[in-house]
């Protein structure tokens, strides 16, 4: 029944497993008929506190059951709040704009760029250098940002000019003339393989751009909010870009995007905007979300969770080596080599099979992106099921 309706009233963008999950605990998910599933993957990096967070869905309900939304042209108690817990647990004097995902959060943070580029120079600047293999977004402006020809196919030309893609960091110093206003990277590129970059080479092309006065745009949509073990990636790599993104896991399941600045003045009246972004609804629960996975880093639990999921991975690496050529990623931000890309496949339709779901990434990667409250017992299920589903793989 799903099936059908979904074929005929929803366009078909997605190549869709047409399972109906009813309900969640944590990093369980039950099917129709009850089945249980350990999900390594809490919708792709969202549902960062686990499905049916009882905290977050009491916060919700006491919210919506008095405002749900208003306008941003009054004041909104909770999106402030929630602008100065992040400025807090950034570490950096910055503000925010609150968008409702993470391509309009890259959206935002290329016009504010553009417009650093437009009114602190000369001459006008508005090139973006980026990495192959990124992703920024499917908006129009994101995915030409995004380093991935094929995703620049005819169908939506003509693209934004502007943008231009580097293999390595180090390529990118090469590419900048008096036109580049930004370079906008992911620390650990989730689409791209789950591939962290190195810290010194960031750091320096960090220190290289701030002498240039060329902004350093850092995409943390997907490594935001503790996922990769700090609040930020960029806290990890210990630099201060002048632009941060996020969304995913910021809003454990309700959508919400954020563009971080140390701009703090550069955009003004009428710059920028949004009906829905940072209403009541959203940063009321994004800050439940954080106040969670706050208490939940320190208390230590966070780290020991990363910790223990490693060692899974690692143990499962070191016995199936003739299906995995390497481990990757950083915290919970996890990934596996496979050998190609028919293997990759077969492991994500058996592991489903087995109960445990999981991701692709590019460079046939085995992509693991857990609820950061996942306990040991789900971790050791799922780990369990993954061994039996590479088992009936290689008979």
């Amino acid at each position: 029944m799903i099936e059908q309706l979904d074929k005929e009233y929803v366009l078909q963008t997605y190549p869709r497993n047409y399972v109906n999950f009813k309900r969640g605990v944590n990093a369980t998910l039950f099917d129709e008929n009850e089945k249980d599933y350990i999900d390594f993957t809490s919708g792709i990096g969202v549902v960062s506190v686990g499905h049916g967070n009882e905290s977050v869905a009491k916060k919700i309900y006491e919210q919506v059951s008095n405002i749900t939304h208003i306008s941003n042209l009054y004041a909104i108690e909770p999106q402030a709040k929630l602008g100065e817990k992040i400025a807090k647990l950034s570490k950096m004097d910055v503000a925010t704009f609150f968008a409702n995902s993470g391509a309009e959060a890259n959206e935002g943070a290329i016009k504010l760029a553009r417009k650093y580029g437009e009114t602190k120079f000369d001459n006008k600047r508005y090139k973006v250098i980026t990495l192959e293999h990124s992703f920024h977004g499917r908006t129009i402006t994101t995915v030409r940002a995004t380093g991935q020809e094929a995703m620049h196919t005819d169908n939506f030309s003509p693209y934004p000019d502007g943008f231009s893609y580097e293999n390595e960091i180090a390529n990118i110093y090469k590419s900048i003339d008096n036109e580049t206003v930004a370079v906008m990277i992911e620390l650990v590129q989730g689409e791209g393989g789950v591939q962290p970059l190195d810290k010194k080479e960031v750091q320096d092309l960090a220190k290289f751009l701030k002498e240039k006065d060329i902004l350093l745009i850092i995409d943390e949509v997907q490594t935001g909010a503790y996922r990769t073990g700090e609040f930020l990636a960029t806290n990890l790599y210990d630099i201060q870009p002048d632009i941060i993104t996020m969304a995913k896991g910021l809003g454990g399941g309700v959508p919400i995007g954020a563009v971080i600045t140390t701009h703090k003045d550069l955009f003004t009246y009428g710059d920028h905007g949004s009906t829905f972004g940072g209403n009541y609804l959203s940063t009321a629960a994004s800050l439940e979300v954080l106040d969670i996975l706050e208490r939940t880093k320190d208390s230590g639990e966070l780290d020991k969770t990363i910790s223990y999921f490693e060692n899974k991975i690692g143990s499962l690496f070191q016995n199936n080596k003739e299906i995995f050529t390497s481990t990757v990623g950083i915290g919970l931000m996890k990934g596996l080599r496979v050998k190609d890309a028919d293997t990759l496949a077969s492991i994500l339709k058996e592991s489903f099979e087995q109960g445990v779901l999981l991701l692709r990434a590019g460079k046939n990667t085995l992509r693991m992106l857990p609820a950061l409250t996942i306990t040991n017992d789900e971790i050791d299920e799922g780990f369990k099921r993954l061994e039996n589903a590479l088992s009936k793989i290689a008979k």
